[in-house]
């Protein structure tokens, strides 16, 4: 059966244990990447990843963009939304696509 984690800072990830998340408390890039490339070779399917670590661990997210698990998706962390989650659906819609057809603000 397949499994959801959650990497973040600890006050930002701590409430998914109460619904059966796997939880991954950070406090730095580093350790953020660690973990991320610990349990993406483990059985998860989806991986959340506070937006702060998110746009400090780039690289190694794109590693699992071709791969089919697990789905690495930001989430908005106790500082509210940095927009990333909202960029890669608008890119995702322009590359499908070939125009953004779904939020043009012209």
């Amino acid at each position: 059966m397949y499994k959801i984690g959650v990497i973040g800072d600890k006050q930002s990830v701590q409430g998914f244990k109460a619904v059966g998340l796997d939880v991954y408390d950070c406090t730095s890039k580093e350790d953020a990447k660690h973990k991320l490339q610990k349990i993406a070779k483990d059985d998860y399917a989806i991986i959340y990843i506070t937006e702060n670590f998110y746009a400090e661990i780039t690289d190694a997210v794109y590693e699992y963009n071709e791969e089919r698990l697990p789905a690495i998706i930001p989430i908005p962390g106790m500082n509210g939304s940095m927009g990333i989650g909202f960029d890669n659906i608008k890119k995702a819609v322009e590359k499908a696509v070939g125009a953004d057809i779904l939020f043009n603000n012209d």
